[in-house]
């Protein structure tokens, strides 16, 4: 039922529109209408989705040509067309293909050949499970308050330090972690690297249980010795490449609150149809006809946010700060309202453990967080603004 229309939009390509309804056809052979179903083994869950993205093809989308991938370089575009389809069948589908791209991106991006030979092919194979260690206890939105140290000690680095809220902490293979090295203040002084989750010292100190059930964890590192090669682009580099993989990222963060948007209007539109009230269908209200609205401009709306700095950043553009943060921050605010009105709709069902309104609400909820909240994206984009209309 979800609204295939802009798909005709100039941002795309016949194989952005082959791409859409492969992993459309995919995710509802799948998992049909049962893909918010609620997840008795997380941890189990996720190994089956991922090895059957990994089987069907979808997650070498995450990943460059090079190392088994589809595209010469990321394409954004297709990130974001799977995050949005998958997102509208299962939430748990779209945190794992998610986190593959995320938890390798700064590799794909600034890895050495070596590096990416280790650690790409089995990524896009959906073999290896690859995670994004940024945030602290006192760092998350300021990466540049980051504590986590890597000394270096001839030619190994020991890390010591705590990483927190980390996506995929406990069942990764593989994080890339940002420490501390010290080469300058602040955020120049950050340094990316490579630890394999087998590594001595690096400890899974609590699994962190969240409303919508996702693998999450609080990491130790205590005197956790890694080699320098492992370190991904210069010292002092850690900062600009943490910036660099969430402008490629943060945009998909809102085409899965499209897809999570997309179905929620559905929902809606079929119980406003089905349900009757007064003796006619809910859809007969202009108050209800007004919540579909909206719902359906808010998503044409962040659709086209998306697309554009996808698009942009496909041709080329060196950063699109403004444009992902305009995208991430419109999209998961949007599509938190198109499904608090969906529930609206629903009445007590929508608020009913198991109906679909109830696990989209929960799903929906940490996206205005995770990769900038959305406050932090404000000021992304006043400051973007004011440098542009500087005198």
């Amino acid at each position: 039922m979800a609204d295939t229309s802009f798909l005709a939009w100039p941002f795309f390509e016949d194989h952005h529109r082959a791409l859409a309804r492969d992993v459309t056809n995919w995710a509802a052979d799948r998992f049909g209408d049962s893909g918010f179903a609620e997840h008795a083994d997380v941890d189990a869950d996720c190994a089956v989705i991922r090895g059957a993205l990994g089987a069907a093809g979808i997650v070498r989308n995450a990943v460059p040509a090079a190392h088994g991938g589809v595209s010469e370089a990321l394409d954004v575009r297709s990130l974001c067309l799977i995050r949005e389809h998958l997102a509208y069948r299962s939430g748990l589908a779209d945190f794992v293909f998610a986190m593959q791209g995320l938890g390798s991106g700064a590799i794909s991006l600034f890895g050495t050949p070596e590096q990416a030979q280790t650690w790409l092919p089995g990524t896009g194979e959906g073999a290896l499970c690859a995670a994004f260690a940024l945030t602290e206890p006192e760092a998350g939105s300021d990466v540049a308050a980051i504590a986590t140290t890597a000394t270096q000690d001839g030619d190994q680095y020991v890390i010591s330090g705590e990483k927190t809220f980390i996506s995929n902490g406990g069942i990764a293979d593989y994080y890339v972690v940002f420490v501390r090295t010290g080469e300058a203040g602040g955020a120049r002084g950050l340094s990316a690297i490579i630890v394999p989750a087998a590594t001595p010292g690096l400890v899974v100190a609590e699994r962190i249980e969240t409303i919508a059930p996702h693998p999450l964890a609080r990491l130790q590192f205590e005197n956790c010795r890694v080699p320098v090669g492992n370190r991904i682009g210069e010292a002092g580099a850690g900062f600009r490449i943490a910036m660099a993989t969430l402008d490629v990222f943060r945009s998909t963060v809102g085409a899965a609150a499209l897809g999570f948007a997309r179905r929620a209007l559905d929902e809606a539109t079929r119980r406003a149809r089905g349900r009757k009230l007064f003796g006619a269908p809910l859809a007969d209200l202009p108050g209800v006809q007004t919540q579909l609205a909206d719902m359906a401009v808010d998503i044409d709306a962040a659709a086209l946010l998306i697309y554009r700095a996808a698009w942009t950043k496909d041709m080329g553009a060196a950063r699109v700060t403004r444009e992902a943060a305009m995208a991430k921050l419109f999209a998961t605010e949007a599509a938190q309202k198109a499904i608090d009105a969906a529930v609206q709709i629903f009445g007590g069902l929508g608020v009913t453990k198991g109906s679909v309104p109830e696990a989209l609400y929960r799903e929906i909820r940490a996206l205005r967080i995770y990769e900038g909240a959305s406050e932090v994206q404000k000021l992304v984009i006043a400051r973007a603004h004011l440098a542009e209309a500087a005198p």
